[in-house]
């Protein structure tokens, strides 16, 4: 398998801007995952506080529950924070994910970026799709049928093909095993919410988010970034997607400027908060009209749906 072509961070910018765009951070990765935190449970507070805006609530942790994903994406490269060992922790602490797991396929996702040996192109290959399979599984995924897929598909294949008459406890037991972290923090997060009275609140606010609004903008996140773009290309400025997003998109479905995705497969060395940087930049220099970038979400979905 040969890696995806690179390209040199001098080509395109001064020595000077190159420093400051790859700069490690002691206080934004901190900054960003606190901020993250806070905005679920003051959303979460608000549920509470006024039901009626459980569904906009909803949908706000669900974002901010990709925004802890995006974040552990960049401790993943090691730019959370400048030190590796702080950068880790905060990542398997705070991030809400399995970074030592995530690590290597993101990082064999990078490698092979869009060519033969990327772990990532099942995701992309499918597209576009017609209208009424993307309304197919959006409906899957606001419904929970993707979450329950993804989480316990696994379990059911292995119960479904065990010998028969052969016992399902040694299986429940290694899958169990297996989303320890998952089963531990939400355990603990039910009891503290039970015991605060407000049991439903997470039910509703924590895990009804995880099982709905997050697969969807997950979903929408992954046909942004690399949906029709072409196989096994020679041109590293073609490799992924930028998308442009305005307020509302960034509040909703791409926080932490995740939408920068182009400029991240370019660059992997320049932290989350200074992507929008280097677009300006490469924008200024002309080079954006190079590569692949969409005006805004809905645009790239209607790229997306195009089959007819």
């Amino acid at each position: 398998m040969t890696p995806a072509p690179r390209v040199q961070p001098e080509s395109f910018f001064s020595t000077a801007q190159w420093r400051d765009l790859i700069r490690r951070s002691s206080w934004r990765g901190v900054a960003l995952l606190v901020h993250c935190w806070m905005v679920i449970g003051l959303a979460i507070a608000a549920g509470v506080v006024w039901p009626l805006s459980l569904p906009l609530m909803i949908m706000v942790v669900g974002t901010r529950q990709l925004g802890l994903f995006i974040l552990m994406h960049d401790a993943a490269h090691g730019l959370l924070h400048p030190n590796r060992r702080f950068n880790d922790f905060a990542a398997r602490w705070f991030g809400g994910s399995e970074l030592d797991v995530y690590r290597p396929y993101h990082l064999q996702h990078h490698r092979f970026v869009q060519q033969t040996g990327d772990p990532d192109l099942v995701l992309s290959a499918p597209f576009p799709i017609t209208p009424a399979s993307l309304r197919r599984k959006t409906w899957r995924d606001l419904s929970g049928q993707t979450f329950i897929k993804q989480r316990f598909g696994t379990l059911a294949a292995r119960i479904q093909a065990r010998p028969a008459g052969a016992s399902v406890w040694p299986l429940v037991v290694h899958e169990a095993k297996a989303q320890r972290v998952f089963l531990i923090t939400n355990g603990v997060g039910f009891a503290v919410f039970t015991a605060a009275g407000l049991w439903w609140a997470w039910l509703a606010m924590w895990l009804l988010p995880m099982a709905t609004w997050l697969p969807l903008v997950s979903r929408l996140r992954n046909i942004a970034e690399h949906a029709l773009v072409a196989e096994n290309n020679a041109d590293p400025l073609r490799h992924a997607r930028t998308t442009h997003a305005n307020l509302i998109e960034r509040a909703l479905v791409a926080p932490y400027w995740v939408n920068y995705h182009g400029e991240h497969h370019l660059f992997t060395q320049i932290p989350c908060w200074n992507l929008p940087e280097s677009h300006r930049l490469l924008a200024s220099k002309g080079v954006t009209a190079r590569m692949e970038v969409q005006p805004s979400y809905p645009a790239v979905l209607r790229l997306a749906s195009s089959r007819r």
